[in-house]
């Protein structure tokens, strides 16, 4: 069953399998991505995303912008309470729209193909690479750093070890979904295990007293802009709360367990952050928190004594994790737009045997690798952080559109009208904050996001290309089918 919406897009309404597809009479022979992740996986995918290298370096980004416990305390709650709301909206959104793709691809359904294709632009350019190469910065800073205990590890062995982290992971995600979601649930383990460990200390040192940096709880410096700020910071922690609905058309019977997942995850992982802050306020004074650029490794000095190097190799295990999470997810993305026509064909293209998006991973890597040759990536990302978020407004405000252009829209979930147009405001409210006073990273978020549109009328829109361009583009498919032993997958859940 499909739906035609008002932009002439249409979707399949309907789960075309819940198992493993195979190629019957019925899908005129084309092949279809089999549905290999379970509710385990999904859970993974969600924590071992969100709990990357922000939990162990944003609480001093908090904390700088409100030099108060209390308020610190609050604004993690929050933002723990903000991502679960935008979560569930995204379970209505990826129950109602069966298609990986996430943001782009709701955008797309809603508000035509120009809008997805501009969502899809600032992912495969900026926000993908970079926050990839962050990540994976991070893992190689923390990883060296046992070895280099009286000194920050050199820069250029810290870039070459990322690139060696990037290069690595996208092979395993080459070889196989399951080696790459075995991968994504041992390092989700892991970093639980290390951030309950520093609760545990944290619950030690309250037990025994330790309870002076709680005197004045709620002294501060207080302003919209610090508390925007501050909210950034933590939402930056949390980020990946979305990450699941990149990978629907592979998610084992969706329709369940997409928002069971987001049901055990996001409780888990705000729970898991509050607690954390909280024992690193037990321990770490208010001098050390403002002082320290990774305050896990403040904590695990004072803590752990001489095993205090194990903290920089918890945290490189779990961005580890993250890395993995973000280009599994970011090739499923791109092969997305392959298959409306917003990207070459070859990011179609899937191993034959594995069914993984070999093209889109290497081009995934490769984009990454050249974010480690500029010295600006933290930068960039500055740039598009507002974007990235109100591109998330865009999207559930899709979700209200649908709800009054197409009621009877099959919805096996459906949140309550409050909770998106609070969540709307809320993130409106934190675009805007900072901006009123800084509004310059906005301003050329928007210009290279609009610098997207010629690009979409000469190359997308324009269907009477030179015969040259279509050469070009079979030539690569054909040498890439070649080269990795791939074919072109359909979608479970089209919208052509």
């Amino acid at each position: 069953m499909t739906e035609r919406y008002a932009n002439g897009v249409t979707t399949s309404l309907v789960d075309s399998s819940e198992g493993a597809p195979k190629e019957t009479p019925e899908s005129d022979g084309k092949i279809v991505l089999k549905r290999k992740l379970t509710l385990l996986n999904g859970v993974a995918i969600i924590v071992g995303t969100i709990i990357g290298s922000g939990i162990f370096i944003a609480p001093t980004g908090v904390f700088l912008y409100t030099e108060s416990v209390g308020t610190s305390l609050l604004i993690w709650s929050a933002c723990g309470i903000l991502s679960t709301i935008g979560a569930l909206c995204y379970a209505e959104l990826g129950t109602s729209i069966m298609r990986s793709g996430g943001d782009y691809a709701y955008l797309l359904v809603c508000f035509g193909p120009l809008v997805g294709f501009l969502r899809l632009w600032i992912a495969l350019l900026i926000i993908r690479p970079t926050t990839q190469t962050i990540v994976a910065l991070t893992f190689a800073h923390y990883a060296a750093k046992p070895f280099f205990e009286d000194c920050d590890p050199p820069q250029n062995s810290v870039k070459l070890l990322a690139a060696v982290c990037l290069t690595l992971l996208t092979a395993i995600n080459c070889l196989s979904v399951k080696v790459s979601m075995k991968v994504q649930d041992v390092f989700t383990v892991g970093k639980l295990l290390a951030l309950i460990m520093i609760i545990i200390a944290g619950i030690y040192y309250m037990a025994i007293g330790k309870l002076e940096n709680f005197s004045n709880p709620w002294e501060g410096t207080y302003s919209a802009r610090n508390i925007g700020y501050a909210f950034y910071s933590g939402l930056f922690a949390f980020g990946g709360w979305n990450y699941l609905n990149f990978v629907t058309e592979e998610l084992q019977d969706p329709y369940k367990n997409l928002p069971r997942a987001i049901w055990i995850a996001m409780p888990l992982v705000t729970a898991i952050y509050v607690l954390v802050n909280l024992a690193y306020f037990v321990v770490v004074n208010k001098p050390e928190m403002l002082s320290s650029l990774a305050v896990a490794v403040t904590f695990g000095n004072k803590v752990f004594g001489p095993l205090a190097f194990m903290v920089p190799i918890f945290v490189a295990l779990s961005t580890f994790g993250g890395v993995n999470g973000v280009l599994f997810t970011s090739a499923r993305l791109f092969a997305t737009g392959a298959q409306e026509g917003h990207l070459p064909k070859f990011f179609q293209l899937f191993h034959v045997k594995q069914q993984t998006p070999i093209p889109s991973l290497i081009f995934t890597c490769l984009m990454s690798l050249l974010m480690l040759l500029t010295d600006n990536v933290y930068q960039l990302i500055n740039y598009f952080s507002s974007v990235l978020w109100l591109s998330v407004v865009a999207s559930i405000a899709g979700m209200l559109w649908l709800r009054h252009k197409k009621p009877d829209l099959p919805r096996p979930i459906k949140v309550h009208l409050v909770l998106p147009i609070t969540f709307m405001v809320c993130c409106v409210t934190l675009v805007l904050l900072p901006n009123f006073e800084e509004p310059g990273n906005l301003l050329i978020g928007i210009a290279i996001t609009l610098a997207g549109i010629p690009f979409y009328y000469v190359f997308i829109a324009w269907k009477q290309k030179p015969k040259c361009y279509g050469r070009l583009s079979s030539a690569v498919v054909e040498l890439c089918r070649g080269m990795f032993n791939t074919t072109i997958i359909e979608s479970n859940e089209a919208i052509n």
